[in-house]
């Protein structure tokens, strides 16, 4: 029960009451079975760190900066300034794109506009120094490597996964979407993403197979398939 009231609730808090957007093959977080299956998982390192560091995209486009915010703080990479908080450095959406070199793989007002594609997500990711990111497009890998890459960074700590993948080939509504994998649950074999559209999902798990399916769709601004990036210092 002392799980529940922490983790569980400072997940479930923020997320509204959308039941005619909610789908039978996911299972949601904020619920008895979702906990369980967490609490099951051998492969959760990430979800503590990206729970502390959690925070809801600040616009419909910003699904790619929210995740890279929550990765760069669980990462303690070296952050900029923030007036907001004076002395305290962190990264936040607003100070995210205050680094030069994200303005040479994609400028804040057209992620603003329009989102980001895989490609820029790693090379955002690449702009800092003292980060490495491995980018993925599903049509180069499959099933089984993105399970074995994904559960084997789920296990250990100071590295996470970002998955680019379409909405609707998981049941949700509208198109594609950027977020964080937390963890694998491994009788189930689904992952936990945390989405970073709170004001419209929870934290729910995903099938590998759907989850790979949906990854391996063409993102039209690219011409490539979605996929995924491996993060770490």
């Amino acid at each position: 029960m002392g799980f529940s009231l922490t983790a569980g609730n400072i997940l479930a808090q923020k997320s509204p009451p959308v039941s005619n957007l909610r789908v039978s093959n996911l299972i949601e977080f904020d619920t008895t079975e979702g906990e369980s299956l967490l609490m099951e998982s051998k492969s959760k390192k990430d979800f503590f760190p990206l729970t502390m560091h959690f925070v809801t995209q600040d616009n419909l486009a910003y699904c790619g900066v929210a995740s890279i915010v929550m990765v760069l703080n669980s990462l303690k990479i070296a952050a900029p300034e923030t007036p907001e908080y004076r002395r305290y450095k962190i990264f936040t959406q607003e100070n995210f794109f205050s680094n030069p070199k994200t303005q040479q793989v994609i400028s804040s007002e057209k992620v603003a506009r329009g989102g980001m594609n895989l490609q820029q997500l790693g090379g955002l990711l690449a702009s800092y120094d003292g980060v490495k990111a491995q980018v993925y497009h599903a049509s180069d890998s499959s099933l089984a490597e993105f399970r074995k890459l994904a559960v084997a960074n789920l296990q250990q700590s100071d590295n996470y996964v970002l998955v680019n993948y379409l909405r609707k080939e998981i049941g949700q509504e509208t198109g594609g979407h950027i977020s964080p994998l937390a963890a694998y649950n491994e009788a189930t074999d689904r992952f936990l993403i945390m989405d970073v559209s709170r004001y419209k999902y929870p934290p729910v798990w995903v099938k590998s197979a759907e989850l790979y399916q949906a990854m391996n769709t063409n993102d039209s601004s690219s011409g490539k398939t979605r996929g995924f990036v491996l993060v770490g210092r």
